[in-house]
């Protein structure tokens, strides 16, 4: 009898969920604009926090509501525009940067 060779366990939640999905593309395009919503959530939330703002302040500032910007703070939320996020980054004295970077094996064209 030969024995199975024990997977090695990890505490690492991107490998868990790695593990989970598997090949499942479209379950890994939702986790990826679910990141991307989160990232955004707590970028906003942390620049308007490091200013010293309030949300309401922070709406003051751009011509906006505080409901506004705690929606943009939400992870949950999806209607992120380049607009309104310029117009953050302004109030904030901060400069929006966005960067497109090839997928895991994509290959970069010239």
């Amino acid at each position: 009898m030969t024995k199975k060779k024990a997977k090695k366990k990890t505490k690492n939640a991107v490998e868990i969920v790695d593990q989970l999905v598997g090949n499942d593309t479209e379950l890994r395009s939702a986790i990826e604009e679910e990141t991307v919503n989160s990232r955004v959530a707590s970028l906003l939330y942390t620049a308007r926090s490091e200013a010293g703002l309030s949300q309401k302040e922070l709406a003051r500032l751009i011509g906006s509501k505080q409901s506004v910007i705690a929606r943009l703070e939400s992870a949950d939320y999806e209607g992120h525009s380049l607009s309104m996020l310029i117009r953050i980054a302004e109030a904030l004295n901060n400069r929006l940067v966005i960067n497109l970077v090839p997928r895991d094996g994509a290959r970069q064209s010239a």
